[in-house]
C-alpha cells in the first residue's frame, strides 16, 4: 500500500516513531491517541453519535477495515462509555490492530530483540523511514508553516491536533503546545467538527495517565 493511501490511524501511529533510534519515542500514551483518531474517523462516516455525551453507534453499521470495525463491535457488546471511556476502554487493542495493518501493508517489520540480553520481546521496525521524515515535516509544517490553518490540509491538521492532544513529546513539546495554542486550536476547528470534542477527551486522558505515572513514581 502507498504511504499516502494510509489511514490517519496509521499515519499517526508512524509519526510516534523516531527515525533515528528506529522505535516508538516520546508518546507513552500512543494507545490512548490511536483510540481517538479511530474515533474521529468513526464520527467522521457518521457511525458513531453523541448523544448526550455518550458514544453511541450505528447499530449493524460497518466500513469493511478491520480496526474500526473491530471498535464498533466492541462499542456495540459493551456498556455505555462517554467519549473519554472509550479512548481509555482496552485501547491496546486498537493500537495492536493498527500496528498490525502497518506490518501487513509493509511499513513495519517484526522482529525478535533482548531486552537486557536476557528476556526477548518484539521489535517494529520502519520499512520506509524516509515517509516518516516527511510525514513529520508536514505534520510540523501545519502547525508551524505560513498557511493559514484553514489552508492545511484537513488530514495534515487532524494528525497535528491528535499528536498534540495525544502529547508526542518528540514532536511537540509542551513549550511547543503552549505557544501554538492559538494556532492547533484553529486546526482543530478546520480538522473536523468531531475533533474538539475528542481532542479534549484525548488530552484529559492523556493527563490523566500522567498523573498516574507520576504518582506511581512518586511511591
Amino acid at each position: 500500500m502507498p504511504p499516502g493511501s494510509l489511514s490517519v490511524p496509521a499515519r499517526l501511529f508512524l509519526l510516534a516513531y523516531d527515525t533515528g533510534k528506529d522505535r516508538v519515542s516520546g508518546a507513552p500514551d500512543l494507545p490512548l491517541a490511536i483510540r481517538a483518531a479511530v474515533l474521529l474517523d468513526l464520527a467522521e462516516r457518521d457511525l458513531v453519535h453523541d448523544v448526550d455525551g455518550i458514544v453511541t453507534p450505528v447499530l449493524g453499521a460497518r466500513t469493511g477495515d478491520p480496526v474500526p470495525d473491530r471498535l464498533l463491535e466492541l462499542i456495540e457488546e459493551s456498556r455505555p462509555r462517554k467519549w473519554r471511556g472509550w479512548i481509555t476502554h482496552r485501547a491496546r487493542s486498537t493500537y495492536a490492530d493498527v500496528r498490525q495493518g502497518l506490518v501487513a501493508d509493509g511499513q513495519l517489520r517484526p522482529g525478535r530483540r533482548r531486552v537486557l540480553g536476557l528476556l526477548a520481546t518484539t521489535h517494529y521496525a520502519l520499512e520506509r523511514a524516509g515517509y516518516v521524515e516527511i510525514l513529520r515535516a508536514q505534520v510540523l509544517g501545519a502547525v508551524t508553516g505560513p498557511a493559514a490553518p484553514d489552508q492545511v490540509p484537513r488530514e495534515d491538521a487532524t494528525l497535528a491536533v491528535l499528536a498534540a492532544a495525544g502529547h508526542f513529546r518528540a514532536l511537540l513539546s509542551s513549550r511547543d503546545r503552549r505557544h501554538h495554542r492559538a494556532r492547533l486550536t484553529a486546526l482543530t476547528l478546520h480538522a473536523s467538527p468531531h475533533a474538539p470534542l475528542i481532542t479534549q477527551a484525548l488530552e484529559k486522558a492523556v493527563k490523566s495517565a500522567e498523573a498516574a505515572r507520576s504518582s506511581g513514581a512518586a511511591n
